[in-house]
């Protein structure tokens, strides 16, 4: 069966469209049960009214109460191969969405780390974090888990997605004090989990701008794209002297150049209408040098850019066959992630998850992180439980935010026959958003169900381990 397209026996659904898409997720499960049980999931994380966790999904669903249990121990399930399942959804990804963006062949993924307020102290991982923002909305300091995320760029009508890969959890734990491991070097772990053979530009922001971060992804054949700091600087290659011949290894590095004085002269730069995404009317200033960057030996790219209201910034690139346009294009769409950060956040609820380890020692406030190299294996192993399941349920909630993404796509005209309420204006050229998306599947989430079980496995697994003495709400829909 084509994992794109609904089953011909069926009727022409989005629910239909969904099933069929996550089936290719499969074999990442040990047993079929969990795997439903995955499924299921994702449908409560998708048409849910509130973000708590996994009672939301229990009433969303309307699934019997004593299932709640059932359901809190599939996420701590061992049969969940995690690493497969991220996998899979990122090779599902490439699959399903019919025009990922693409710049000289290569495929676009963005980087980035965002941080969940956790306050259990009862919960592995959780330690004092400094949220670096701009927003006097934030806190400076919070209790929480910190994580890293990747995701692929595709296009969606005249719009642009970062459709979610794999989120981890990437501080808050210390297992061995032999691991010497950085957020860089676990970032480029999750990429490597990801198993995506196509080359790709990974687009990030300065904290990614670092030798470690190239020399990862230079070894796959991919490539950084990055803003440096303002302080930073590169060198000249070394221009042999004639007629001096001297012993040793030729000098590498000529001029040393602070990358800051590339914006000193904005006349005598080079102007072009702005390519950045949703900018129009906007003429930009900027420079191009081919340096090399110490922090590698490797001649790289930079382009200094002035923006007539953004201000002025330093981009880098490992590819220097790529032309300062698109670099500064592909750099001008790292915040679509952040867009797909808030989408997590307030209409998935990807990170609200409250798996609490009864026997853990608790914390304290302000605690920073967990040393866990000197406990008994039994208390690692349990710790390592928890986090899985944190995990799963980080994971269920990408799947259901991408199909989401990838309903709008496809079928967006069959999302606003469906959607069944009313916005003020709708776009042209813009698709749906996943709030609207996953107002429609609830719209015909009823229908789905009440559906003859023998056509899909998905409504009879549901609908056998529903409330039947509360269906008001089905049969009103119905």
């Amino acid at each position: 069966m084509d994992a794109t397209m609904p089953d011909r026996e069926q009727p022409q659904s989005l629910w239909a469209i969904w099933w069929n898409a996550i089936l290719v997720l499969r074999p990442a499960f040990s047993r079929l049960r969990t795997f439903m049980w995955f499924v299921t999931a994702v449908a409560g994380l998708t048409v849910r009214l509130e973000l708590l966790g996994v009672t939301s999904i229990v009433r969303a669903l309307n699934l019997r109460p004593r299932l709640y249990t059932k359901l809190l121990a599939h996420f701590h399930s061992s049969g969940i191969k995690l690493d497969r399942l991220s996998a899979l959804w990122a090779q599902a990804v490439l699959q399903l969405f019919p025009s990922p963006v693409r710049v000289n062949g290569r495929l676009v993924l963005v980087g980035d780390g965002i941080k969940a307020p956790k306050r259990g102290k009862k919960m592995p991982a959780v330690k004092l974090l400094h949220q670096q923002s701009e927003s006097n909305t934030k806190p400076e300091y919070i209790m929480g888990h910190s994580m890293q995320a990747v995701g692929l760029l595709v296009h969606a009508a005249k719009s642009v997605f970062s459709v979610p890969l794999a989120v981890r959890i990437h501080e808050g734990l210390v297992w061995s004090n032999r691991d010497k491991r950085t957020l860089l070097d676990k970032m480029l772990g999750l990429l490597d989990i990801l198993a995506i053979k196509v080359p790709f530009y990974f687009v990030a922001d300065a904290y990614y701008a670092a030798g470690k971060m190239v020399r990862g992804l230079l070894k796959q054949g991919n490539h950084l794209v990055t803003r440096v700091k303002s302080n930073a600087v590169a060198y000249a290659p070394a221009t042999p002297k004639k007629g001096q011949k001297k012993k040793g290894r030729p000098k590498t590095y000529g001029q040393k150049k602070k990358l800051k004085s590339l914006l000193k002269d904005p006349k005598s730069m080079l102007q072009v209408a702005s390519p950045v995404y949703g900018e129009h009317n906007v003429i930009l200033r900027y420079c191009v040098r081919d340096l090399l960057w110490r922090p590698v030996g490797l001649l790289v790219r930079f382009v200094a850019v002035i923006h007539p209201t953004r201000g002025a910034c330093i981009l880098m690139c490992t590819d220097t066959t790529l032309s300062a346009v698109d670099i500064i294009r592909l750099y001008g769409l790292r915040f679509k992630i952040e867009c797909s950060f808030k989408q997590a956040v307030r209409q998935i609820g990807s990170f609200a998850y409250h798996f609490w380890m009864k026997d853990m020692i608790p914390l304290r406030y302000h605690n920073g992180n967990q040393y866990l190299h000197r406990k008994s294996a039994d208390y690692r192993s349990r710790v390592k439980r928890k986090m899985r399941a944190y995990h799963a349920f980080i994971q269920a909630g990408v799947v259901a935010q991408g199909l989401l993404q990838y309903l709008a796509v496809v079928a967006p005209k069959l999302v606003w026959d469906s959607f069944g309420s009313w916005l003020r204006t709708i776009r042209p050229g813009i698709p749906p958003s996943e709030l609207v998306v996953a107002n429609a599947l609830r719209q015909t989430l009823p229908d789905f169900l009440l559906a003859p079980a023998k056509t899909n496995s998905l409504t009879k697994f549901i609908t056998d381990r529903q409330d039947t003495q509360n269906m008001r709400i089905f049969r009103l829909a119905s």
